[in-house]
This record gives structure tokens, C-alpha cells and sequence, in this order.
């Protein structure tokens, strides 16, 4: 039997290839050989998107770009998080059981707050939402990075506490952490991210592309001089192109001869010929918004099947059916 998979990704804006190399190609992957649930996490980004116009823009372009960049509905559960209520629900109840002291150690509110979020209590009990999304879909794996690493670990202990005081109801989740694209470079060497604004965008104009990989921090080492295999132009290199042309890049660039200036033309024609292909799709979705919410409203539909059945387990042993 195939072991369940989960993963969400945030409607947050555009998707850059830190997403795409870190988090969606493992998805797609993942949808023939295991049972993959992969939805949008719009509850999540009420935290810091609240205007609705915005927010249902974001939605659709999120499933969109997953769609273009090889998500099939019909090979995997694909859906909008704001179109299954049992997960808010369960949230409440995990909420019940959860100790503030767990809450407490959480690093990713003191972080987002660090970084100018307004701190709520959304985002505050943000870790108890997501043990909900994972817990109510009975998953055996949780792909994170390790920085979400820490997530999965309060949902197990969420998990592992409600079980003991409630008896076995939730399968406990084990986070999965690739360790060759653990961590995605950004332009200026520090993790990709949208929120550090050094992101590589995958569907953004082209010149805005280029200019986002003309602008990779480098050192001031002239083209006759050995590169840092280390450099954070040569660990974008890797993630992008195929293994046997980065094995012969690497060679080239690191002993000497070759100039940051064509390494980065290299990187930039190696992401065009990797995404080149998903434009079109993406295009075909933007003129057809009605085929996307469709797909996330058979999605939810889908997965609600699932959902429903852990959460009447849930009232039954909570004694909220009655």
C-alpha cells in the first residue's frame, strides 16, 4: 500500500524556483508512488493577506501555477484549504488539548513577529492549524524543509497526546527533510524566500528573470582565478541543471577560465529551458480561470471524504456526538 503523503504551499503570490526545486517537483513525483494530499493554504495566509479580492486572486493563481507545473488532480487530492471546514473544527479541539508550553517554544511566530508581521492569535496558534491539516487526513509522511521541521514535530506531539488521553485516533506523521535541496540560495546567498525578497520568480517576465539571475551575490574573483564550489551562483547552478551538465559545469567553473558573468548567462538559459515548457499551461489556466475552481471544488469534494470520517472519530471519542 502506498504511504499517504501531505503537503501544502501558501497563496502568498508568485512562485519561484526555491518552491518549485524545494517543495512542488518532489510533488509531482510523489503523485505515482504514494497518495499525495497537496492543497493551498489560504487559512494560513489570512495572517498577513486580508483584503478578500486579493485573497481570492492569490488562491487561483497558487492553483494554477501547480496545475502548470504538472499537479493532476486525477493522480493526486488537490484542493483549496478554505473548502474543507472540518479542518478549522478539529483545530479547535487540538487547540484543547495542546499545552501553552508547546506553543511557547514555537520559533516561527517570534520569527514572523521579528520580521514585521503583525502578531496576531491566528498566527500565533498558526502551528495548531497546520497539525490540524496534517492529523485530519491520517498522513504518514510531511516533506518539509528544516525549517518546518519543527511543525511536524508539535503536530506529532499534539498528536501523541490527544491518543494517549482519547485512546488511538490520529496515525503519527514523520517528517521527510531531502537533504540535497533541504535549502534553496537565493540571489543574495540566504534561504529563497519571498519574505527576504531574493526570489527567482518561475512565471515572471523574462527580463524581470534575468535580472533577478544577473543580480546572484558573487565574490570579486577575476575568470582566471578557481572558484568557491560553495558560491551561491554554483549551488543555483546545481539545482537547476541536469546532473551530467552540472557535472561538467562544476569542472569548468571551479578550476578557472570561466567568468561570473557567463555563468550566470549558464543558469539563466538552464532555468528557461527547465520552466519553458510549464508557460504554456500556465497561460491556458489565466484564460480559463472557471476550469481551476472546478478542479479545487471536485478537489474538496474528494478529500472531504477523508476529513469527514477523522473528524466523526473525533466527536465520537471526545463525546461531542451525542
Amino acid at each position: 500500500m502506498k504511504k499517504r503523503v501531505l503537503s501544502g504551499i501558501q497563496a502568498s503570490g508568485d512562485l519561484h524556483i526555491g518552491n518549485y526545486f524545494g517543495m512542488i517537483k518532489r510533488m509531482v513525483e510523489y503523485q505515482d508512488r504514494s497518495d499525495l494530499f497537496l492543497f493551498i493554504a489560504n487559512l494560513h495566509t489570512l495572517t498577513t493577506i486580508q483584503d478578500p479580492k486579493e485573497m481570492k486572486r492569490l488562491t487561483l493563481q497558487a492553483a494554477m501555477d501547480l496545475l502548470a507545473l504538472g499537479i493532476d488532480p486525477d493522480r493526486c487530492h488537490f484542493w483549496a484549504q478554505s473548502d474543507v471546514p472540518e479542518v478549522t473544527e478539529l483545530a479547535w479541539i487540538l487547540s484543547c488539548v495542546t499545552p501553552m508550553g508547546l506553543m511557547e517554544r514555537a520559533h516561527s511566530y517570534k520569527d514572523k513577529v521579528a520580521k514585521g508581521i503583525h502578531p496576531t492569535l491566528g498566527l500565533f496558534s498558526y502551528p495548531v492549524l497546520m497539525a490540524a491539516d496534517i492529523l485530519i487526513n491520517q498522513v504518514q509522511v510531511v516533506p518539509v524543509g528544516k525549517d518546518q521541521k519543527q511543525h511536524v514535530e508539535i503536530a506529532r506531539d499534539i498528536a501523541l497526546k490527544f491518543n494517549g488521553h482519547y485512546g488511538d485516533t490520529f496515525v503519527i506523521p514523520e517528517p521527510e527533510i531531502p537533504e540535497e535541496v533541504a535549502v534553496i540560495p537565493g540571489v543574495d546567498g540566504q534561504k529563497m524566500s519571498k519574505s527576504y525578497g531574493n526570489t527567482i520568480p518561475i512565471f515572471g517576465a523574462e527580463a524581470d528573470i534575468k535580472k533577478c539571475v544577473m543580480g546572484v551575490v558573487t565574490d570579486s574573483k577575476g575568470i582566471g582565478e578557481p572558484k568557491d564550489k560553495q558560491c551561491t551562483l554554483l549551488q543555483l547552478c546545481k539545482v537547476v541543471m541536469p546532473a551530467k551538465d552540472y557535472a561538467d559545469f562544476e569542472k569548468r567553473f571551479c578550476k578557472g577560465g570561466m567568468g561570473y558573468g557567463d555563468a550566470k548567462k549558464a543558469l539563466l538559459e538552464a532555468i528557461q529551458k527547465t520552466f519553458r515548457p510549464f508557460r504554456d499551461k500556465r497561460i491556458h489556466f489565466e484564460a480559463h480561470p472557471e476550469e481551476v475552481e472546478k478542479i479545487l471544488e471536485d478537489g474538496a469534494i474528494k478529500v472531504r471524504r477523508v476529513t469527514f470520517k477523522t473528524l466523526e472519530r473525533v466527536r465520537e471519542v471526545t463525546g461531542l456526538r451525542y
